[in-house]
């Protein structure tokens, strides 16, 4: 059944996808621009015009001149992006913190509490998907579009790819983020489930890994934030490393 969100927590959204719309501009160009002449490394937005004329294309020619226009226009608005990057992160830290009393802020805060989780994340997961109620992880995973499909022909009955059709931005910060908790949680059952289960995979076979680990971690983070139930052997900041 569709759960269409309320205006109040639409409106929740806008912090962090305003964010995420801040960090996507100042990538353009490093991607969009940079990576595509052979060049690997940004021109400082202090030392600009100096390290701008050093630029070289990865064929040793020197940028034209329309590509040299884009590029300045490019610093504008990534000079203007940065002074706005702070303000949007205090309007979100502000909303967090408004009533620790209220529902919402004590779980955009909980998850906090895990070493490896940080504010962004938080408010990600909760205002994206923790807002919603679900009867069970199979609906949580749907919703965020991390569960293999269903096919049934004939007699055959088994689970395709995952799909992706539902919330690009939950199911991006989830893969994002189990990547990031085998790194600080590596004590943690489900780092040792995922080490089992990919040891030495690489390539596509180690994707598939992470996703059913980034699965996994989305339904322990869930009862975290539902029940308060802490994933096993999970390090909570301020405490000593808890055993695998």
């Amino acid at each position: 059944m569709v759960r269409v969100p309320t205006p109040d927590e639409e409106n929740a959204k806008r912090i962090q996808r305003e964010r995420e719309h801040l960090v996507h501009e100042k990538l353009r160009i490093e991607k969009a621009l940079l990576f595509t002449q052979g060049i690997h490394k940004r021109p400082s937005l202090r030392s600009w015009e100096r390290d701008l004329a050093a630029v070289r294309t990865g064929d040793g020619r020197e940028l034209a001149h329309h590509l040299r226009a884009e590029l300045d226009r490019l610093r504008s608005t990534a000079r203007h992006d940065l002074g706005v990057y702070p303000e949007v992160e205090a309007e979100r830290d502000e909303a967090a913190n408004v009533d620790p009393a209220d529902e919402t802020c004590r779980k955009i805060a909980s998850p906090c509490l895990i070493r490896g989780v940080g504010a962004n994340f938080a408010a990600v997961l909760m205002r994206e998907v923790f807002y919603r109620s679900f009867d069970n992880r199979r609906q949580l995973a749907s919703y965020v579009g991390i569960t293999p499909m269903p096919y049934q022909s004939h007699g055959m009955d088994r689970d395709r790819n995952i799909s992706r059709a539902e919330n690009p931005r939950a199911r991006t910060t989830m893969i994002q983020f189990a990547w990031l908790w085998l790194r600080y949680q590596s004590g943690s059952e489900l780092a040792a489930w995922f080490r089992d289960r990919a040891g030495t995979l690489t390539g596509r076979r180690r994707r598939i890994a992470i996703v059913a680990m980034a699965r996994k971690l989305l339904t322990a983070l869930w009862r975290y934030v539902k029940d308060g139930v802490v994933p096993a052997g999970t390090d909570l900041r301020g405490e000593a490393p808890a055993a695998a």
